[in-house]
């Protein structure tokens, strides 16, 4: 709780690397309310995720400073938060200080107390003044705060606005209210006897913005793009805009891993396991990873360096409704076959419903796309910058096939697409990863050894 009426502003904290904004999705606080630190105040759509915000302190929410749905920058003020009672008005600006000055204000009543370094003083209040400079502190144990000599100007930002659209230089304007400010009715005056009579001409004019929902073929829809759509598509820029994209195309015998899936199956619904290809699939990634480590790297451009992870965290790309999400499975080297399918049920589900936690959106290392499971053979995926590779996994199908003997059976055959980065790999390597991860898929027995 707060003291003294010492009124905190709560803003837009950094709530990850490289996230600088995001949009307010839902207030679970509105004006007025009594909190307790920790409780959630608003829930805001970043790049990654739906973030809840905690409030930093215990009080009483005196102002929300944006409306549901704007776009709020980090370090933006969110919220005004104050003791029971005290209104916003009241509450005290942040002024800037630097020890053992304290800062200037419009002469008041003593508001709440400030303590620069080495020194007590009071903050007299002027919560709507702009312009207070620093005074040097008396060499009592207090410091009082007074108003600053000229050239600095008491005046609110917008009386400050005013003049400079009118022209009108405050430094020659006499201030008519409390304590020298300069109002409104002074700035008119002045221009008055400046002989600037239409005030209106001056000021900017607002145009109204207008957007047809038509074409010269017909009516059309405008979607915003925002929250995380505008994530990715600035994500995918970047992208391929830094790296030079190549794609290698193969196919992979799965027949005897369908076998083996299908066995497997029963087993793992019975401890609760959605067991697809998937699993595998990672299983099999991590190991042509481990023989080709250039896969698993990012270059990093500043230091003119290739740097190779000794770690091994999976990225799987999840559509939803609000656009595609990528989270990670940490570890998987060290995870079995069965707690890989478990958790990839488990983050598919959250990202979805938006309900994910943003460490879980970040550390990959390697990314898997399975367009497959929607429809699709082969693809071009755009690579997770600052990866290195993506795999895309296409819809395994029945194809007829002779084998060694001259006989023609049915094989079941998994499209696979690899995108690499070809500042840091070539094609050959492409083709011996590719290969590595077909042996895999091919040999199911090799999965069950790394486990």
């Amino acid at each position: 709780m707060f003291s003294d009426k010492m009124a905190l502003e709560f803003k837009f904290p950094d709530v990850g690397e490289g996230i600088a904004e995001g949009e307010i999705v839902k207030w679970r606080v509105k004006e007025g309310d009594q909190i307790k630190e920790h409780d959630v105040l608003v829930e805001i759509e970043t790049d990654k995720a739906i973030v809840e915000i905690p409030s930093p302190a215990g009080g009483t929410v005196l102002k929300i400073f944006h409306n549901q749905g704007d776009t709020v920058k980090v370090g933006e003020s969110l919220v005004l938060i104050g003791e029971k009672g005290e209104s916003a008005a009241s509450a005290p600006v942040a002024a800037k200080a630097s020890a053992p000055a304290a800062l200037a204000a419009a002469p008041a009543k003593k508001g709440p107390v400030i303590k620069p370094a080495g020194a007590v003083g009071y903050l007299e209040e002027a919560p709507d003044l702009e312009e207070a400079t620093a005074v040097s502190a008396p060499s009592s144990t207090q410091t009082q705060i007074v108003p600053s000599a000229a050239p600095s100007v008491l005046v609110t930002p917008a009386v400050r606005r005013l003049a400079r659209d009118l022209g009108i230089d405050l430094a020659k304007v006499k201030g008519s209210g409390m304590g020298g400010r300069v109002t409104e009715e002074d700035v008119r005056g002045s221009a008055k006897k400046a002989g600037i009579s239409e005030i209106k001409e001056n000021l900017p004019q607002v145009q109204a913005k207008v957007q047809k929902k038509y074409d010269m073929y017909g009516y059309v829809d405008r979607v915003p793009l925002k929250g995380v759509r505008k994530a990715i598509a600035e994500h995918m820029v970047e992208s391929v805009s830094k790296i030079p994209h190549v794609t290698h195309m193969d196919e992979a015998d799965i027949t005897i891993l369908y076998r083996h899936r299908e066995r497997e199956k029963k087993l793992a619904e019975s401890k609760g396991v959605k067991l697809t290809y998937l699993p595998f699939i990672v299983k099999a990634c991590i190991g042509a990873l481990k023989k080709f480590p250039m896969f698993n790297s990012m270059l990093d451009e500043e230091h003119n360096e290739i740097v190779v992870k000794k770690y091994y965290n999976i990225g799987i790309a999840v559509g939803s409704d609000n656009g595609l999400m990528v989270p990670v499975i940490k570890i998987a080297d060290q995870k079995s076959l069965m707690a890989i399918a478990r958790e990839i049920v488990q983050v598919a589900e959250k990202a979805r419903s938006r309900d994910i936690d943003l460490g879980d959106l970040k550390g990959g290392t390697f990314t898997i796309t399975n367009v497959g499971s929607i429809g699709g053979v082969f693809a071009t995926p755009i690579i997770n910058h600052p990866e290195v590779a993506i795999l895309a996994v296409g819809r395994a199908v029945d194809r007829l096939s002779i084998d060694g003997e001259g006989k023609i059976r049915s094989r079941k055959i998994m499209p696979l697409s690899l995108s690499f980065d070809h500042r840091v790999v070539d094609g050959a390597d492409a083709a011996m990863f590719m290969n590595e991860i077909k042996a895999y898929l091919e040999d199911p027995d090799r999965i069950m050894m790394d486990e």
